[in-house]
């Protein structure tokens, strides 16, 4: 199945998941990466900081990491293009 040109935000592709919908036209399979090397970090946030973060996290219904992983990978992708 071919890549599409057109981008959708991260909630609308969740979305469109949970509805039970092919999202196989929204991945790229030549970046996908199975069993990727995890390396553990430790980061120290003010507790203000998180429950702000665990209310986004449960608006979308994922948990606090996964968040801030998405977060994280969506402002690498940004930098990087």
């Amino acid at each position: 199945m071919k890549k599409s040109n057109k981008k959708i935000t991260s909630k609308n592709f969740d979305e469109r998941f949970d509805r039970g919908e092919d999202m196989g036209y929204f991945v790229d399979q030549k970046k996908a990466q199975v069993n990727k090397k995890v390396q553990r970090v430790n980061i120290d946030f003010p507790a203000e900081f998180l429950m702000e973060i665990d209310k986004e996290a449960e608006k979308i219904g994922v948990a606090r990491t996964a968040l801030i992983k998405l977060w994280l990978s969506e402002k690498l992708e940004h930098s990087l293009h």
